[in-house]
């Protein structure tokens, strides 16, 4: 017997055993976008590479090194072709890149090891018999490279996750607790049982909320599955009747989950527990770098926490509440851990929370993504926001049905209408602090975490805060707690923040003061004034001010184009917040280069792709290492302030390393960019744990309530 795994116990599966169970996972998965067939060509081939000698002898306890993926690569390029080779090539280490026609076999590229000699393996043909699959290609977009790199991606997705499962299973002698139990009939019903209490609306602007949802509803029954819009005001249930209709639309069109997908971590905790208070904790799965999954290392073994650790590894539960930087990059990444999920994306609805925040130098091929998921992949998307960016042309250009259908009713002017905007001119920050005393409940939000720090220092400790992303998350969630407990006592309430509070963060306040910023930044910090109304909207101010030009000088051109194109589209005192003006600001404000919406040329790299059809070469590791919508070039420095945090250092310094550990160590992390970090290295103030992960030793560099002092601090807060 061929010996593919060897259980600690003993058991063994053979190759024959594991290639068939794989292939009939693989087959599933890739059944909703016809490459069943396909699929069970990967599955059975990926691991013919086993059947050498020298892969046996591995097994059987020798010390030698094999590749049994090249081999697999090259046996089912005979049958399947190159979207096949490049799965089976990279199901441990990765997507490789392509390559070209004169590579040689030293190469890592396909290419290259298909050239490679590889061990010689045994006759598989009376266990395993190959064909030539029949598939339905997906529709082109563009070019075609990047559709077939995307469908090469998905692919990959099925063959790592099935081969993930199968072994899993075997390993532990029995299937794990994955998933939910949970339909989407059931979560239907239990959003219907919470969304009764809209029943009995008091006020116009409660009847108004009231037909937003309704209409929600009534659009997720409706509509065919597709592009959609959700433009709905600050204030108007946006959260809570975008997923209502995720889940008439998923019941409906027979989608299978529901993909929630927020800009920051800031807001997605709370978006996570509303759902959980509607939908059950049971049927939502909340993944992203702060969240803990994993059991206390001295406590009890939780079967919750194990079945939401687990399908936080390939997303299979029946919601899931991400960041965009999770799914972006892993629709763009090449590593198996990563990719496992994508497949998980195929017939679901995706909801973009704030699809205004976007990142410009990755909006094309994250346009691009979300096209190939609507056309190919059987997905209804919806850009949700209150100041749409106005993406319509770039859809279209792809693709002429993938017009956005908004399914919000339009809304009767002035009814969402809870401040008064008025623009101050430029203010010093000792006239700013000055303004800021004269409020009792007041929020200030500035562009850089250095005017954060700089005015916050000009006010009264005891009844001021700061939040900036120069805080842990941690911490800043600790004062968000204190911030939120002062409004609800009616106590003197001052706060100076980065943009971190601006998009969805739940606090009211009296009184708003916002640095000139993009016209969407503005009408977000807006949405933290009069949030719920009780005010008199005449009496609610928002004041938008100019800043010393210390602060905006330093500005990325990222923020310096939003806000010139802001500053001209409201110059004849049009309000912010007028759909005209919002309407005209995203018009000029995506009259962009190709360079600039694609700044890594992610998509011209892709399509090129295809240019040799005897050789496609899809640099799938480039694009992977170049595709990180943060900026890579930062390191998180771990603050020992709390006892945790001292005890995840200590365990650090000793050596040890687990991601549960690593996960963990995040919650008391700040991420600066890399002159600052060489800075506090060289003055002895942090030391190396492991890459990317440092420690501060001078705990005096953190200040209670401002954060991580750095050496000539500048710069926009960093959203992880």
């Amino acid at each position: 017997m061929y010996i593919a795994h060897r259980a600690e116990d003993g058991r063994m599966q053979s190759v024959s055993e594991h290639a068939e169970n794989v292939a009939e996972l693989c087959a599933g998965f890739a059944a909703p976008f016809g490459a069943e067939e396909v699929g069970r060509q990967l599955g059975l081939a990926h691991d013919i590479g086993k059947y050498s000698r020298a892969f046996q002898r591995r097994i059987s306890g020798e010390n030698i090194h094999t590749d049994h993926s090249t081999a697999g690569a090259q046996e089912v390029m005979k049958y399947a072709g190159w979207p096949a080779a490049y799965c089976v090539a990279g199901h441990h280490g990765g997507l490789p890149d392509g390559g070209g026609k004169f590579d040689v076999s030293s190469d890592s590229t396909l290419n290259g090891r298909l050239k490679r000699p590889v061990e010689p393996y045994g006759d598989f043909s009376h266990e395993l018999q190959l064909t030539r699959p029949q598939f339905r290609p997906p529709r082109v977009l563009g070019q075609g490279g990047f559709t077939m790199a995307f469908f090469i991606r998905m692919l990959f997705s099925c063959l790592v996750d099935a081969d993930f499962l199968d072994t899993e299973e075997f390993m532990l002698g029995s299937p794990p607790p994955r998933g939910s139990n949970v339909t989407v009939g059931e979560l239907l019903a239990r959003s219907g049982a919470y969304i009764t209490r809209w029943n009995d609306p008091k006020s116009e602007l409660d009847r108004t909320r009231q037909d937003i949802l309704r209409a929600c509803m009534e659009a997720g029954t409706a509509q065919a599955p597709g592009l959609f819009t959700l433009t709905v005001p600050t204030g108007g249930g946006k959260t809570v009747s975008s997923l209502a209709f995720a889940l008439r639309h998923a019941a409906a069109q027979g989608k299978k989950r529901v993909i929630y997908v927020i800009p920051y971590t800031s807001i997605i905790e709370q978006t996570a527990e509303v759902f959980r208070e509607i939908l059950g904790e049971d049927a939502v799965l909340e993944h992203h770098s702060n969240v803990e999954l994993d059991d206390d290392e001295n406590g009890p073994r939780d079967p919750r926490k194990e079945r939401r650790k687990l399908a936080s590894e390939n997303w299979d539960m029946p919601v899931i509440v991400t960041t965009a930087v999770q799914f972006f990059e892993s629709l763009f990444a090449n590593k198996p851990s990563r990719c496992r999920k994508l497949h998980n994306l195929v017939d679901s609805v995706i909801i973009f929370d704030e699809a205004q925040t976007i990142p410009l130098p990755y909006l094309l091929p994250c346009v691009k993504a979300i096209a190939e998921l609507t056309v190919n992949y059987g997905a209804s998307c919806v850009l949700c926001s209150a100041t749409q960016p106005a993406l319509g042309p770039m859809f279209t250009t792809i693709a002429t049905e993938l017009a956005p259908q908004e399914i919000a009713p339009a809304v009767p002017k002035g009814i969402f209408k809870r401040v008064r905007y008025e623009h101050l001119g430029q203010l010093s920050d000792g006239e700013l602090a000055r303004r800021l005393r004269a409020h009792d409940q007041v929020l200030c939000i500035v562009s850089t975490r250095k005017q954060a720090q700089a005015v916050y220092k000009l006010l009264d400790r005891e009844e001021s805060c700061h939040l900036s992303t120069l805080m842990t998350p941690e911490h800043r969630r600790e004062v968000l707690n204190t911030i939120r407990d002062r409004l609800k006592a009616g106590l003197p309430c001052r706060v100076v923040s980065t943009s971190l509070i601006e998009a969805g963060v739940d606090v009211d306040f009296p009184t708003v003061y916002r640095a000139e910023a993009g016209l969407d930044s503005v009408v977000q910090a807006a949405g933290r004034c009069n949030r719920e109304g009780k005010r008199d909207a005449d009496t609610s101010r928002v004041y938008i001010f100019q800043p010393d030009s210390a602060y905006t000088s330093t500005l990325p051109s990222s923020m310096k184009r939003p806000l010139e194109v802001m500053r001209s589209v409201t110059r004849d005192c049009h309000a912010p917040d007028d759909s005209q003006t919002i309407e005209r600001y995203f018009t000029a404000l995506r009259q962009f280069t190709r360079d600039e919406i694609d700044s890594r040329h992610i998509v011209s790299l892709l399509e090129s792709g295809v240019q040799d059809p005897y050789y496609p070469s899809f640099p799938f590791a480039r694009v992977a290492q170049d595709f990180h919508i943060i900026d890579q070039n930062t390191c998180a420095v771990l603050i020992p302030r709390a006892e945790e945090a001292e005890v995840i250092a200590a365990r650090l310094r000793n050596g040890e390393r687990s991601r549960a550990l690593l996960r963990k160590a995040g919650k008391y992390s700040v991420n600066v960019y890399k002159n600052h970090l060489d800075a506090l290295v060289a003055r002895g103030a942090a030391e190396i744990a492991e890459e990317d992960l440092y420690i501060l030793t001078d705990i005096s560099l953190y200040d209670e309530n401002t954060g991580l002092e750095l050496p000539d601090s500048e710069g926009v807060g960093i959203f992880l």
